[in-house]
């Protein structure tokens, strides 16, 4: 009977510990419930490189027409269309029938004139004896030395006249103005050229290439802040500009970089942008003008940005939001101006301190002024990276 007692009391006492114990749990569990289980990470502040993209087109450096300076007949044509010529090599050959005939007739004029001067000359000579022993009038000798000088200017007159004629016949042969490509459009032979008006081809330089990008206001000052902070003149050519690099239309990216030539002196009115001229290396061949590009603009940093991941902004109809960590356990929103893409991260250019902790993972539901959860993550754990975006995909 005692024992039986005593296994009674032993009993109920486990009964009541268990029945304590169960019921801490339940508490803890319901408290846990209430909270949003978040992953969050410190906002990163670091001298970050900036990937400026545009869009952009490549352009001859040096594209001539080529007029022939004389009219004929096309007879001859040395080069086939998309050909490499180099500067001075014979393209086409005019009729150049008329030109030589005009080149005869200039020299007999010329013939003819000389052969008047010296007549005058030597009778000019005579005259001038003759005046010695006043013979002949000193009207009479002047005379003569108007005639001598009328016939220099015939004479040179008639050299023009030569000359002209012999660069009119020797314009029958039309030369290449530079190295470079030509064209397919060129003329076929038989075509009539008019002087200075027909094009016959277009010949174009194919190393180096000019590529042409425009880039906003807002960009424009931010490439030259180091400029404006050092009080550097960018008249002149001390100031340092960023090199460039293109990726071709399809994905691939050339592998040269190219520099910052000039810049328009004025904002486009419309656009309210600047046009930027850069040139790049084409030692292959294989830029063409005309070609589509995206540009990138090398080496540019910004100093002491705050980054945060891309998955933590949120967008609102033009409002940019993210959910930060608050001192009394709650979700925080803060407004924030967005900047620049870096990788997996924005830059962000107002709203944030370096001390926010911002929540990366969990924002399905997240609401602001919710009770939360925090577990810290690192950038490597989250795949972040400044160089490329390798982010997971959130499936809270």
């Amino acid at each position: 009977m005692y024992l039986g007692k005593k296994t009674g009391s032993l009993l109920a006492a486990t009964a009541l510990l268990a029945s304590f114990f169960i019921g801490g749990c339940g508490s803890q569990e319901e408290q846990h419930a209430g909270k949003a289980q978040v992953k969050a990470m410190k906002v990163l502040q670091q001298d970050t490189p900036v990937a400026y993209n545009y869009p952009g087109h490549l352009q001859g450096k040096e594209e001539v027409q080529v007029h022939a300076r004389v009219s004929g007949s096309v007879l001859e044509k040395y080069f086939n269309g998309g050909d490499y010529v180099h500067a001075g090599q014979p393209l086409y050959k005019l009729d150049s029938r008329q030109y030589e005939t005009a080149v005869i007739s200039a020299q007999a004029e010329l013939s003819k004139a000389e052969t008047n001067l010296r007549h005058a000359q030597e009778e000019l000579g005579r005259y001038e004896v003759l005046w010695k022993d006043r013979a002949v009038s000193e009207q009479t000798l002047t005379d003569k030395r108007a005639d001598v000088d009328g016939n220099k200017a015939t004479v040179a007159a008639n050299q023009a006249a030569v000359r002209k004629a012999q660069e009119n016949l020797d314009d029958t042969i039309v030369y290449a103005p530079m190295s470079g490509r030509v064209s397919v459009d060129e003329v076929a032979v038989g075509t009539y050229a008019t002087a200075g008006t027909t094009k016959l081809v277009t010949v174009g330089t194919m190393d180096p290439v000019d590529v042409q990008f425009s880039v906003s206001e807002t960009e424009y000052l931010n490439l030259l802040a180091e400029a404006m902070e050092t009080g550097a003149d960018i008249r002149h050519d001390n100031t340092p500009l960023p090199k460039i690099k293109i990726n071709l239309s399809n994905g691939k990216e050339y592998p040269f970089e190219g520099n910052i030539v000039t810049a328009d002196r004025a904002l486009s009115t419309n656009a309210g942008s600047l046009t930027i001229k850069a040139t790049i290396p084409n030692p292959q061949g294989i830029l063409l003008p005309g070609m589509f590009v995206q540009v990138h603009l090398v080496g540019v940093k910004t100093t002491n940005a705050l980054l945060v991941p891309q998955r933590a902004v949120q967008q609102l109809l033009d409002e940019a939001f993210v959910l930060v960590v608050g001192e009394d356990g709650k979700s925080i929103s803060k407004n924030v101006k967005v900047g620049e893409k870096v990788g997996s991260y924005y830059i962000i250019e107002k709203g944030l301190s370096p001390t926010d902790i911002v929540i990366v993972e969990g924002l399905t539901t997240l609401r602001a002024g919710q009770d939360i959860d925090v577990t810290m993550v690192t950038p490597e754990e989250m795949g972040f990276s400044t160089t490329e975006s390798t982010e997971i995909t959130d499936k809270s």
